[in-house]
C-alpha cells in the first residue's frame, strides 16, 4: 500500500514538474520571439538606412583616374560605408532603361555627368552627419554637386523612432507578462510540495538545505524551458523564412545566438528566483497555516 502511494506521489510530482517546464517554455518562446522581432527591426531599420543614398555629381571633364581617387578617399571617411561610381555613359544606359527609350539619339549628346553613389553607415545616416560630409565633399574641385533627398531621410528617421519606441514598449510590458506568468507557474508548483517543506523543517533541516534541491530542480527547468523554446524559435525563424526569403538579408547569427542565451538566462533566473522565494514563504509558514 504504501509503495502505491509512494508511485502516486511520484507521478503526481513528475506530471507537475512537466507541466511547470511546457509553461515556462512557452512563456520563454513568448520572450525570445520578442527579441527575435528586436533583432530583425534593428537590422531592417539599418539595411534602410544604409540603403540612403547620396549623389556625388563630378565636374564635366574631369579624367576617369582623378574620379577613382576621389571614390577611394570618400570611401576611407568614417561616414562612409561603401561607394559606386556611375561613369556618364553607365547613367545614360540606366536612364534609357528607364525611360524605355534612346534620349541620346533624340538630343544627339549625353547630358549626364559621372557621378559617385555614396552609402553612408547606420549611425550617420541622418542630416545633421548628411550636411556635414556633405560640405566636405563639396569643397573638393573635382565635385560639381551632392544631392540627397532631406525630406526622405527625416521621415525615415523618424518612423523608424516611433516604431522602436513602440516595440520597446510592449517589450518591456511583455517581459513583466513573462516574469509574472513563470513566476506563478513555480509558486504553484512549489505550492503542491509545502508538506514536504515543512516536514523536513521539523525534522530539523536547516532551510538552506531545504532550499538547495528545489532550487537546483528549478535550474533544471528553467534550463530544459528554454532550450525547448529555443527549438521553437529556431523552426518559427525557418517557416518565417521559407514564407519570407527577404528576410534572409536581415540574418545574423551572432545576434540571434545571444537571444538564445538571452531566452536560456531569463528562464533560469526567473526560475531560482521564483523557486527560492516560494521556498521561504513556506518555511516561514506555521503548520495550520499550510492548510489555509
Amino acid at each position: 500500500m504504501e509503495e502505491f502511494e509512494d508511485s502516486r506521489a511520484s507521478k503526481k510530482t513528475k506530471t507537475i514538474y512537466v507541466s511547470t517546464v511546457i509553461s515556462i517554455s512557452l512563456v520563454l518562446l513568448m520572450v525570445g520571439l520578442l527579441g527575435l522581432i528586436i533583432v530583425h527591426g534593428r537590422n531592417l531599420s539599418n539595411y534602410v538606412k544604409e540603403n540612403i543614398v547620396l549623389n556625388v555629381i563630378i565636374n564635366e571633364g574631369t579624367n576617369e583616374v582623378d574620379i577613382l581617387a576621389l571614390q577611394k578617399q570618400i570611401e576611407s571617411n568614417e561616414y562612409v560605408k561603401s561607394t559606386q561610381y556611375i561613369s556618364k555613359e553607365l547613367a545614360a544606359r540606366n536612364l534609357t532603361q528607364d525611360l524605355g527609350e534612346d534620349f541620346i539619339k533624340f538630343l544627339g549628346f549625353n547630358p549626364l555627368l559621372s557621378s559617385i553613389d555614396v552609402y553612408l553607415k547606420a549611425d550617420y545616416a541622418n542630416n545633421e552627419s548628411i550636411a556635414i560630409l556633405s560640405q566636405k565633399l563639396q569643397s573638393n574641385p573635382l565635385i560639381n554637386e551632392v544631392r540627397y533627398q532631406k525630406s526622405l531621410v527625416d521621415m525615415i528617421n523618424q518612423n523608424i523612432r516611433t516604431i522602436s519606441l513602440v516595440i520597446f514598449g510592449f517589450g518591456a510590458v511583455l517581459l513583466i507578462i513573462a516574469v509574472g506568468l513563470i513566476n506563478n507557474t513555480i509558486r504553484l508548483a512549489i505550492y503542491s510540495q509545502r508538506f514536504l517543506i515543512k516536514s523536513m523543517q521539523l525534522v530539523g533541516a536547516t532551510k538552506g538545505f531545504i532550499r538547495r534541491p528545489f532550487i537546483l530542480y528549478g535550474v533544471l527547468h528553467g534550463l530544459i524551458a528554454g532550450l525547448i523554446a529555443i527549438i521553437l524559435l529556431i523552426l518559427t525563424l525557418y517557416l518565417a523564412q521559407q514564407q519570407i526569403p527577404e528576410l534572409v538579408i536581415l540574418r545574423n547569427y551572432f545576434e540571434f545566438g545571444l537571444v538564445f542565451i538571452l531566452v536560456i538566462g531569463v528562464g533560469i533566473l526567473i526560475s531560482c528566483l521564483s523557486t527560492y522565494f516560494a521556498v521561504t514563504k513556506y518555511l516561514k509558514l506555521k503548520v495550520y497555516d499550510l492548510y489555509r
